[in-house]
């Protein structure tokens, strides 16, 4: 089944998991209007990511009937000159995050408020690149973790990279620094939770939670929202 889960994360938002198994001649069938979807989908996409922008589409469509407020007939998934998905012709305040990685796409739709939501494959680049994305405690925070069990050190740390991608949408500013501005804190890494996490914006910080699961073997997924006031 496609449509792997829906959630309710709070009040005013839902967290939706597909399963892609379908081409994208299925998924154009299934989604809402697509004459509207037909000018902006990516030109140079090739059949595996035509397929994912497709799904997060028709996720989105779907989480609307979990939401408060139904969508007006018309309304779209488009994405901004930065890329950050935005939904036209819906109620004022609505809010939209996305992300795909492999056979999983996640989506996360709220009414108000501010949301972020990332799935990844887990593999080890994360653990090549860390020094670029965490900062000097984070890392060692990491080491020991994966020095008390090496056999998850490619997890623990595409969960930190997931981690820090979910908070940069919540953001919702160009040109942070991972390092320096998406600050994650010490946590007891389980198979779900959340992790402790600081955004320094403008010199100010503010406080923040990650939550974080594993929707299938070899994925981690990490989401946050928070609601308006």
């Amino acid at each position: 089944m496609p449509l792997h889960s829906v959630q309710h994360i709070s009040p005013t938002a839902v967290l939706g998991l597909w399963h892609l198994t379908e081409t994208p001649a299925d998924l154009w069938a299934g989604l809402p209007h697509p004459e509207a979807y037909q000018p902006l989908l990516p030109a140079t996409a090739d059949a595996t990511r035509q397929a994912q922008w497709l799904a997060g589409r028709r996720l989105i469509h779907r989480l609307f009937e979990e939401a408060a407020t139904p969508p007006p007939a018309q309304a779209t998934v488009r994405n901004d000159a930065t890329g950050r998905p935005w939904l036209a012709g819906a109620a004022p305040g609505t809010v939209v995050s996305l992300s795909h990685s492999g056979a999983w796409v996640a989506a996360v739709l709220a009414q108000g408020g501010r949301a972020g939501v990332d799935v990844e494959m887990i593999r080890d680049k994360a653990r090549r690149l860390a020094g670029k994305f965490l900062a000097p405690a984070e890392w060692a925070d990491a080491q020991a973790a994966t020095h008390a069990d090496p056999d998850a050190g490619s997890t623990h740390y595409t969960l930190l990279w997931s981690a820090k991608e979910s908070l940069y949408k919540l953001a919702a500013q160009r040109g942070i620094i991972f390092r320096q501005q998406l600050l994650l804190h010490s946590f007891s890494p389980r198979e779900s939770g959340e992790i402790p996490a600081t955004l320094v914006l403008s010199g100010a910080e503010t406080r923040h939670s990650i939550c974080y699961t594993q929707p299938a073997p070899g994925y981690v997924l990490t989401y946050c929202h928070e609601p308006a006031g």
